[in-house]
C-alpha cells in the first residue's frame, strides 16, 4: 500500500496500490471504481453509483487492461469521477463515441469490422442529440479516415440499422466500450498502455465538462411560476 497524490492533495496514506479484477475488501487490493466507491463514502463496490455506469465500465476495463507497472498513471483520475454522473444520454454516446474512434485505427483488423459498426451507431446517435457535436462528428471523421475498408464493410453492414436509446444505453455502448479497450490493448503499436490512459483521462474530462455545462444551463432556466390550484 501508498500514498497516491493527485491534483487535490493526497489520498490516505496506506491506499491499497491498484490491481485488476474485483476485490472483496482493501486488504485484499482494490481496483480504480472500487477505490472510489471508498472516496465516495460508499458501500465497497466496483460498481458504485457515485460515477456513471459506462464511464466506470470504461474505467474498470482500463484498469484491467494495463499492466502492474502502469496501473498507477491512473491512480490520479480516480478522486475525478466521484460524483461524476448523469441521466443524460449525451454521456453515453460521447463516451461510446470516444472509445470507438481511439479504437478503430489501431486495433487489428479482424477487430476493426465490429468496431466500424460501433462508431457507426454511434454517429447515428450522435445526429439524434438535440444539440450539435462538432466535436464528436470530428472524432468520427477522423477514425473513419484511418479505417476505410472497415466503414465501408460497417455501412453495408448496418445500412439500416438503428438502435432505440434504451438499447444504446443499455446494450449497444457498453459493448462498444468494451470491444473498443480490448482492440486498443491488442494492438500492434508502440503505446497501448498510453491510449489507454489517454482515453480514460480525456473520457473522465470531458465528461466532467458535459456535466458542468448541463449544471449550469439548467441553473439559467428561469423557474416556472407556481401552478394555482
Amino acid at each position: 500500500m501508498r500514498a497516491v497524490s493527485d491534483s487535490f492533495g493526497t489520498l490516505p496514506d496506506l491506499v491499497p496500490v491498484l490491481s485488476a479484477g474485483r476485490h472483496r475488501n482493501a486488504r485484499k487490493g482494490a481496483c480504480f471504481m472500487e477505490m472510489a466507491s471508498f472516496l465516495a463514502g460508499e458501500r465497497w463496490s466496483d460498481h458504485p453509483t457515485c460515477t456513471h455506469p459506462l464511464l466506470a465500465s470504461l474505467a474498470r476495463l482500463v484498469n484491467d487492461s494495463l499492466s502492474d507497472d502502469d496501473r498507477p498513471r491512473i491512480a490520479g483520475f480516480i478522486p475525478d469521477v466521484v460524483g461524476l454522473t448523469s441521466a443524460d444520454v449525451e454521456i453515453d454516446v460521447a463516451i461510446a463515441t470516444r472509445a470507438a474512434a481511439a479504437a478503430l485505427p489501431v486495433a487489428p483488423a479482424t477487430r476493426q469490422n465490429v468496431l466500424a459498426v460501433g462508431l457507426l451507431t454511434s454517429q447515428r446517435m450522435v445526429a439524434t442529440l438535440p444539440s450539435p457535436e462538432p466535436a464528436l462528428e470530428e472524432l468520427c471523421r477522423t477514425a473513419f479516415a484511418c479505417a476505410p475498408q472497415a466503414r465501408a464493410w460497417a455501412e453495408r453492414y448496418a445500412r439500416d440499422a438503428r438502435v432505440s436509446e434504451r438499447t444504446f444505453r443499455r446494450q449497444t455502448a457498453p459493448h462498444i466500450v468494451s470491444y473498443a479497450v480490448e482492440g486498443i490493448a491488442v494492438a500492434c503499436v508502440a503505446d497501448p498502455a498510453d491510449r489507454l490512459v489517454t482515453l480514460l483521462e480525456d473520457t473522465i474530462r470531458d465528461t466532467a465538462t458535459r456535466i458542468r455545462a448541463r449544471g449550469e444551463r439548467r441553473a439559467d432556466m428561469p423557474l416556472e411560476a407556481p401552478v394555482r390550484q
